[in-house]
């Protein structure tokens, strides 16, 4: 296929415009799932901005701590991702995403009935389950709803809802967390006697609520790029038939998983860890770092992710099959020397700069990476695999990121105040090799994108 016509193509052939949402339509969809996300990201995120009372009620260690925040949050999510996921290549996505919003949301408000650790770890397990159901039918709406050049934009604005979700995780939860500490503990009919991190617990669940009704009013796409035509009807496919698929292109999807599980074991790992960074190493407040990092993020991550999707478009529109991987690459390499130096300098405004750096380069990468994934995967398993790759970015980065920086802190360094020594480390092993790992991948990902639009270029 000629590279230079593989968005006219797309346009021209095959698929006509009605086969698309208009577009009104597709942004209203596009919208709803980005709050969703922006929600998902604080329900998950807000414990980390409730390290030390936690452990202090609840007598925990950092590996203990670590489990809760990253183990079991993905401990039911092995096992359900696969199945919603095939469900949702057959069925109505938005009401999977509805049902799951509404339920890990509940699991939220439980983490603030908790009196001890099993308590909080199957709350947390809870919370997983709920949000197993999200991603797969998520990207697969939005793939749906728009040309695969306008993919890297499109999941630009819904990546919007995790760095929103970030931001407000930092700055409302700060706020909250100070609000709650300055109430101090409260008894409530029936629930008995809060603590404040109780109470963030519970607050921050409420709001799930709303948008697990407002998924009702977002429109279902026609499925698109199909292996075999079916007039965009949902059909099943075999599993046998999807890892047949995955081991026939495993040159481009090998990469693709293994890139992933090496970034956010070392993403992950160092994001849930950094609000203890800054406690320990430069005598900040909880409240202090949440409204810097809630502000740091808010600013610089947008800005990477508008220049990632404007970047990506512009090659793919070009012709340059590689695009999505290629920057994902160039970002990967960016990064590297601010992630393994924002953890060791003495100033703190320093780190926070440093950090800045490193979250404006890695957001690049997010949304042609995203895109990359949903354009070379056929319509009939798209749900599927991106289940699995969400399997990857939950169990290597939430459940084995946070406990490798506990391990390497608790057993390594043998102190709480080294937590910066561990981060640096797991920094200066997996940033080279997750540029390794991503560049072997960056011509097979070219060939696959070409297969890939000459299925959307069949009416497929």
């Amino acid at each position: 296929m000629d590279q230079t016509q593989n968005a006219e193509q797309t346009e021209q052939a095959g698929l006509k415009r009605d086969d698309w949402p208009s577009p009104g339509r597709a942004y209203w969809g596009l919208t709803v799932l980005t709050i969703a996300l922006m929600v998902a990201t604080l329900d998950r995120s807000i414990i980390s901005l409730l390290v030390e009372p936690i452990k202090a009620d609840l007598n925990l260690s950092d590996t203990q701590f670590s489990l809760l925040t990253g183990f079991a949050f993905v401990f039911f999510y092995a096992f359900l991702g696969l199945p919603i996921a095939r469900l949702a290549d057959v069925k109505s996505r938005r009401v999977i995403i509805g049902v799951g919003i509404a339920f890990w949301s509940f699991a939220t408000m439980l983490c603030g009935l908790a009196q001890n650790f099993w308590h909080l770890f199957w709350a947390r397990v809870g919370v997983g389950a709920g949000e197993s159901s999200f991603a797969p039918a998520t990207y697969s709406i939005i793939t749906d709803s728009f040309p695969p050049e306008k993919l890297p934009r499109a999941f630009a604005i819904n990546s919007l809802g995790f760095i929103a979700g970030a931001g407000i995780s930092n700055l409302a939860g700060g706020a909250i967390i100070t609000a709650a500490t300055a109430v101090g503990v409260i008894n409530l009919p029936f629930l008995g006697e809060l603590k404040p991190w109780q109470l963030v617990f519970i607050l921050v669940g409420l709001p799930g609520f709303i948008v697990a009704a407002m998924m009702a009013t977002v429109e279902e796409p026609k499925r698109k790029g199909q292996l075999k035509q079916s007039g965009g009807k949902a059909k099943a496919i075999p599993i046998r038939e999807i890892f047949g698929y995955l081991k026939q292109e495993r040159r481009t999807y090998a990469p693709m998983f293994m890139s992933l599980a090496v970034k956010v074991l070392l993403s992950y790992g160092a994001v849930l860890w950094l609000p203890a960074l800054f406690i320990r190493t430069h005598d900040w407040t909880a409240a202090k770092i949440a409204f810097v990092l809630g502000m740091l993020s808010l600013i610089t991550a947008p800005l990477g992710l508008w220049l990632g999707s404007t970047i990506s478009e512009r090659w793919a529109k070009a012709g340059r099959n590689d695009a999505y991987m290629r920057l994902v690459l160039y970002a990967s390499i960016g990064l590297m020397p601010f992630a393994i130096a924002y953890p060791l300098v003495d100033n703190a405004w320093l780190a926070i700069v440093l950090y800045g750096f490193n979250t404006f380069i890695a957001s690049i990468g997010i949304a042609p990476g995203n895109a990359a994934l949903q354009v070379v995967t056929p319509a009939e398993m798209r749900g599927q695999v991106r289940a699995l790759y969400q399997f990857v970015f939950n169990v290597v980065g939430y459940a084995a990121g946070p406990l490798v920086i506990a391990l390497f802190t608790d057993y390594l360094f043998g102190a709480e105040d080294q937590l910066r020594y561990s981060m640096a480390l797991l920094a200066f092993i997996l940033a080279p090799t997750a540029c390794l790992v991503t560049w072997i991948g960056v011509k097979p990902y070219g060939e696959s994108y070409a297969r890939a639009m000459a299925r959307y270029a069949a009416g497929a």
